[in-house]
């Protein structure tokens, strides 16, 4: 594999996400989605569970986008082309980054591919060089749904980060404070309180200063973690199974998936970070009765369960 080039200039990333943020909200580019939140307790940690106001833009786009599909007898893929209003920076010669449309936390990126490749493909060196080039600008939060059942929208390669901290609590990332009993078997490592299968690896934050450096070794981690949890490689790169992948600067989790939502309450990797998406009260009620991490638990696998 070689190793490409990074075009994004250092110390320039935020303040093009500001800039265009701001440009695409003016021009109708950037549709957010306005939310309310509130605090859910389970097993040690405060669930941040969003409850979404307005969802009438995000379901005629996705009408839209069917009754496109239909017309042409492809998938339509809204990164090919991507938005122009939306475009932020260019990032690799293999990557670009432009702003969530419908984002519900603000300044939300997509990492995508220049050229097509399946969301259900396994990230790549030159992924993981992309997304430290953007984490060494952006104390944010990295993720990938590897999948529809994981939760994946589109099918066209796109990871994701959204700026820390998620809450407004002192606590950045609502499960991170169960990382700290982490059980190692050298590398690798599995945390008490996560009732479901997965895998866990720190990082070093001094990786974002080399992106490649850096992609070298999180790929490594990364197919290890995989094997940890009975994912492989199939098809020429395809995943054997669906699975979230989160990361930041210090730490990496892959949780693999065995359904893509609980009682229509829809999930993806940001479930597994401790922030949840409900449509309207009556799921935010479901939700509090059964409680979110036993609703992880339901469309992961049961630690259990594990072969």
């Amino acid at each position: 594999m070689t190793q490409g080039k990074i075009l994004l200039q250092p110390g320039t990333l935020w303040k093009s996400v500001i800039e265009r943020t701001e440009s695409a909200w003016k021009c109708g580019a950037l549709l957010s989605i306005p939310t309310e939140f509130e605090f859910v307790e389970q097993d040690g940690v405060s669930f941040l569970v969003r409850i979404l106001s307005n969802l009438v833009r995000k379901d005629a786009a996705k009408q839209k986008q069917a009754q496109q599909t239909a017309l042409s007898g492809k998938d339509f893929n809204p990164f090919l082309p991507y938005d122009e209003d939306l475009f932020v920076a260019d990032i690799s010669e293999t990557h670009v980054c432009v702003l969530n449309k419908f984002n519900v936390v603000d300044y939300h990126l997509l990492i995508i591919t220049r050229a097509f490749e399946e969301q259900e493909s396994l990230l790549t060196l030159e992924d993981f060089a992309a997304m430290w080039a953007c984490l060494a600008e952006y104390d944010g939060l990295a993720f990938y749904n590897g999948g529809q059942v994981a939760g994946a929208s589109q099918r066209h390669k796109h990871l994701q980060v959204v700026p820390l901290p998620l809450t407004t609590s002192e606590v950045a990332i609502p499960i991170e404070p169960l990382f700290a009993a982490a059980e190692f078997q050298g590398a690798i490592a599995t945390i008490p309180g996560l009732p479901f299968t997965h895998a866990f690896a720190p990082l070093n934050p001094d990786w974002a200063e080399s992106p490649f450096t850096a992609a070298k070794t999180t790929l490594e981690l990364y197919h290890a973690l995989l094997n940890a949890v009975g994912i492989t490689a199939v098809d020429d790169n395809k995943q054997s199974g669906a699975y979230n992948f989160l990361a930041t600067r210090e730490w990496m989790l892959i949780v693999p998936r065995s359904q893509e939502e609980f009682a229509a309450i829809s999930v993806n990797s940001l479930g597994f970070a401790g922030a949840l998406l409900v449509r309207n009260q009556e799921q935010m009620q479901i939700l509090k009765e059964h409680g979110p991490m036993n609703i992880l638990k339901s469309v992961a696998i049961p630690r259990q369960a594990q072969v």
